[in-house]
């Protein structure tokens, strides 16, 4: 017994060792393929990555769970800098953003963060634009600051039924998390994060070049896995209590939602809340799925169009 103790020890102390340098090359990779593509900005001691582009209004971009501003510079920054000041963020512990203190995974300290970096950059009565986790972000953002119009993107915004897939379940505990988040990020293979891509596209497929361009090394690094598993396990809490503020939203809002979402269900989201919300205008792609604005960009432009000129920047 005591000698089967001593291997499994040495066999624990060995996948300890192989992890820990795993987790250093995937981070020394994902560095080097995929530097910031933006200015390093320092917030109360907290780095924040912001990509800025074009001229005019300012627009902000605000990306989803697991991603970064990566996301948008892929195809949609470039085209909305045509008619936008347009920044983009990597939310907190997400791209090249640092993770807020503590542990905090709450939305209002993303937004205390991010909202000092746009003051910064000298940001007024932004257009907010957010993508699912980054729609719920949008949302919250314009019911605690001044905004132009609101723009959100097959986005979470009410509480849903049921529970989250079993790895966020598995990570919901401090203990569980600190043991799994790790091991996933040291090795998960590359083909589980093409899979993971291919369910979030769904039923579309992402464009060519989309992963290597989102980077699988930067999305997998271990500082980012956590703060994602820590965020999305916190959301449902939040939603449920910003929900009896939505009528406060007042601003032009423009949502768009695909049919076919099954991330973020149109029927439990975006369709149930748009009726309540006298500012808000729902625009229904049949058939697409979570990322319309890649699956359908020009649906996604003149939505952001249509609340520029309602909040009349344009």
């Amino acid at each position: 017994m005591a000698f089967s103790g001593a291997i499994g020890a040495v066999g624990a102390g060995v996948l300890t060792a192989a992890t820990t340098l795993r987790l250093r090359a995937r981070d020394k990779r994902a560095l080097v393929a995929h530097p910031p593509e933006g200015r390093l900005l320092t917030v109360n001691g907290l780095q924040v990555h912001a990509v800025e582009r074009g001229r005019g209004p300012d627009l902000l971009l605000i990306h989803g769970a697991s991603g970064s501003s990566r996301d948008f510079t892929f195809s949609l920054l470039d085209r909305l800098a045509q008619d936008f000041r347009v920044i983009a963020f990597d939310r907190p512990g997400l791209g090249h953003s640092d993770p807020l203190p503590g542990g905090d995974a709450s939305i209002a300290g993303q937004i205390a963060v991010l909202k000092a970096a746009a003051d910064q950059l000298g940001v007024t009565n932004p257009l907010l634009v957010g993508q699912s986790y980054g729609g719920t972000v949008a949302t919250a953002w314009a019911l605690q600051h001044p905004a132009a119009a609101l723009v959100t993107l097959a986005a979470p915004s009410l509480p849903w039924p049921g529970h989250l897939d079993i790895w966020y379940r598995l990570t919901a505990r401090p203990v569980p998390r600190a043991l799994l988040v790790p091991l996933a990020s040291a090795w998960v293979p590359d083909i589980y994060v093409q899979r993971q891509i291919d369910a979030v596209f769904a039923p579309a497929h992402a464009p060519a070049g989309y992963l290597d361009h989102l980077g699988t090394d930067l999305t997998l690094r271990h500082s980012q896995l956590a703060a994602n598993v820590a965020q999305i396990n916190a959301l449902r809490d939040q939603i449920v209590a910003m929900e009896p503020r939505y009528p406060g939203l007042t601003l032009p809002i423009e949502m768009v939602h695909g049919t076919a979402d099954t991330i973020v269900p149109l029927s439990i989201h975006s369709g149930p809340l748009a009726p309540r919300l006298s500012s808000a205008r729902l625009t229904v792609i049949e058939g697409a799925g979570h990322m319309p604005h890649h699956t359908h960009p020009q649906v996604v432009l003149d939505a952001i169009a249509r609340a520029a000129t309602r909040a009349g920047l344009r």
